[in-house]
């Protein structure tokens, strides 16, 4: 496991021979060893191809390859740090969640429209999420930026999760994610609660939830 909690926004990683990290440009607060930082044009194992569609729709975040031997530590616009460690599945998360990950871990670009169809897409346009997700896949750690800090909610077979879309941060294992509305006369006319918009999660996994509707 590469990353060690300093405090609730701040992540430290050991950086050695034959082991990559790679980590948003500007997110390195501090390091200590021989370490190098360079531009990273692919993102990771995903190759420059997971990043085309990315790129066309705005929604890349620059990353930095981080090598050498030492130790880096991390942290961005002080918001609060959640590691997640893989054992061999997926983690699907906004780029611009992504403080920091483990080069192991194979990188890819999912469009939105495959979980939900048109509504997927929906999704994307309505909560501000963009049209397309990361995915992080193998074994490994990624540290995930959140407002407020993180809980984990398991979601198991018949008993769906709904979140308020912009409190979602990230959510792992054999999940599938539809908009739902609740919209009604009572939102028509102003007097609503306000959650007209629920991100509903549904299968076998947990969703990661941060304790604010702000977004990053």
């Amino acid at each position: 496991m590469p990353f060690t909690t300093l405090t609730p926004r701040m992540v430290q990683a050991e950086v050695a021979p034959g082991r990559t990290l790679f980590s948003q440009r500007g997110a390195m607060l501090a390091y200590r060893g021989d370490v190098r930082f360079t531009p990273s044009i692919t993102g990771g194992q995903g190759g420059v191809m997971s990043m085309i569609g990315r790129r066309v729709a705005g929604e890349a975040t620059p990353l930095m390859t981080v090598e050498g031997q030492g130790t880096v530590m991390f942290g961005h616009g002080g918001h609060h740090v959640e590691v997640i460690d893989l054992a061999g599945d997926t983690l699907y998360v906004e780029s611009d969640r992504l403080l920091a990950f483990d080069g192991s871990l194979r990188q890819g670009t999912m469009f939105m429209g495959s979980q939900g169809g048109v509504m997927g897409m929906v999704r994307g346009q309505v909560t501000g999420q963009g049209l397309f997700t990361t995915t992080l896949e193998g074994h490994g750690s990624a540290a995930v930026m959140a407002h407020g800090g993180v809980i984990q909610l398991p979601i198991t077979a018949g008993r769906p999760v709904h979140v308020d879309p912009q409190a979602y941060v990230a959510h792992r294992g054999d999940v599938r994610n539809k908009l739902s509305t609740a919209l009604g006369w009572r939102d028509m006319v102003g007097r609503g609660s306000g959650e007209a918009f629920q991100l509903e999660l549904s299968g076998n996994g947990t969703v990661y939830v941060q304790a604010s509707e702000e977004k990053l």
